[in-house]
């Protein structure tokens, strides 16, 4: 890496993004909670073996049904009432979520409780992003959205420590008191000028709608969503699930879901850092993405391939896997340099709570596909189809490296 470019990292690690970076971390923190403490939480609510993956999938589901309900409702207003306004609701919800779920006591609860945070949740990096993007110069904006992501995904390590050292109810408190100390933080951010300018306008803001009424608009929606979808294929399926993967594949030793979510989420980070880098770099978005989708169809595969290995290897191979989806801030960036500044926010905030909220399709066909076949060959087949659909898009859509994002999208 030369040194202008670690100028350039310098120039951007400016207030907004220390801020919205540490809005992330503790966001990270919170939605991988359930994910690290879903055993042992769900053994303590009374439930088993089998038990124990079957209601681990439907609370999963309800929470991405949150996220999906979220994206929708911090996006549009967002775009109507302004950005630092959703990074302050959005926070202030799964904070109280969070507190919440330290005192439940049946799976029912478990999973109301956990579809507001997850309502909650969706507001924060797509707000984050948008802030970041509008307010660094284009020059900057990559390397911002990446010091955004890849400080934020650390929060999956913190938790992962803590989890080794707390009982899953005091987690759920420390994740909920995180969230709250971080508001006062959020006082002194200003809103982009690029948003503060059209709010005076007569321009249809946060129209979510219209992202279905214009045939180009929705192609550039759903391509951007399809790009991340193998992201969280590899994070929801794969690693969530993987004390279940990991005895189908013969591991050798006991496999924690905490120690697999931990080692995931930091290779997330080193390869968040690495492709926002390469995509300033190179002066391509597309070809950035394009390479760790190839990275991680490679890894998907190797992953089945690889039987009988111990343990400690499998979380080697966890943390690789996570470096191979790590363009999160890079096609989140590309979903948001798609749109004008009237319907950024809401593109943005809707684009990664969509693919959140694609476990809420993946999980029930990961049910119905292991009813016919292998658990293996269930996950690769729906692997295979989420990727080839995230290179068509990613192939398809417009390169936005050094777009000016000074504009309004035409209602």
């Amino acid at each position: 890496m030369s040194e202008s470019v670690f100028s350039q990292i310098r120039k951007a690690w400016t207030l907004p993004v220390i801020v919205a970076a540490l809005g992330y971390l503790v966001d990270i923190f919170d939605l991988v909670l359930f994910s690290m403490l879903r055993v042992q939480s769900l053994q303590a609510l009374g439930l088993h073996g089998d038990e124990i993956l079957s209601a681990g999938e439907n609370i999963l589901t309800v929470q991405m049904f949150g996220f999906l309900l979220g994206g929708i409702l911090w996006g549009v207003l967002g775009d109507k009432i302004g950005r630092k306004t959703i990074l302050f609701g959005s926070i202030a919800l799964y904070s109280v979520a969070n507190i919440a779920n330290a005192f439940v006591h049946d799976v029912t609860t478990y999973a109301v409780i956990r579809f507001f945070a997850g309502l909650g949740l969706a507001g924060e990096l797509g707000a984050a992003v948008t802030l970041v993007s509008e307010i660094l110069p284009t020059q900057l904006r990559g390397y911002g959205t990446m010091l955004v992501a890849t400080v934020g995904l650390l929060g999956a390590v913190l938790a992962g420590v803590l989890a080794h050292t707390f009982p899953w109810r005091i987690m759920y408190i420390i994740g909920g008191v995180l969230g709250m100390a971080l508001l006062v933080t959020r006082a002194r951010l200003l809103e982009p000028g690029i948003f503060t300018r059209i709010k005076s306008q007569a321009v249809r803001r946060g129209d979510f709608l219209s992202l279905f009424t214009s045939r180009d608009r929705f192609s550039r929606y759903v391509k951007g969503i399809l790009i991340g979808v193998p992201i969280w294929y590899a994070v929801g399926i794969l690693i969530v699930f993987a004390p279940e993967m990991a005895r189908h594949l013969g591991v050798r030793g006991e496999v924690s879901a905490i120690d697999a979510v931990m080692w995931c989420y930091l290779g997330v980070a080193f390869g968040d850092m690495v492709s926002g880098t390469l995509s300033q770099v190179i002066g391509s978005r597309r070809k950035a993405v394009m390479i760790f989708l190839s990275m991680l169809a490679a890894m998907v595969v190797i992953y089945f391939l690889l039987r009988g290995i111990p343990a400690w290897l499998f979380y080697v191979e966890s943390f690789i896997l996570g470096f191979a989806t790590g363009y999160w801030a890079v096609f989140i960036t590309i979903a948001a340099e798609q749109f004008g500044t009237n319907l950024r926010a809401t593109v943005a905030t809707t684009t990664p709570n969509f693919v959140r909220g694609s476990v809420a399709l993946i999980t029930p066909a990961f049910k119905v596909l292991r009813q016919h076949l292998s658990i293996e060959a269930a996950a690769l087949v729906i692997g295979a189809v989420v990727i080839a659909l995230a290179w068509w898009s990613i192939a398809t859509i417009a390169e936005t490296h050094d777009r000016d994002l000074d504009f309004i999208e035409p209602i």
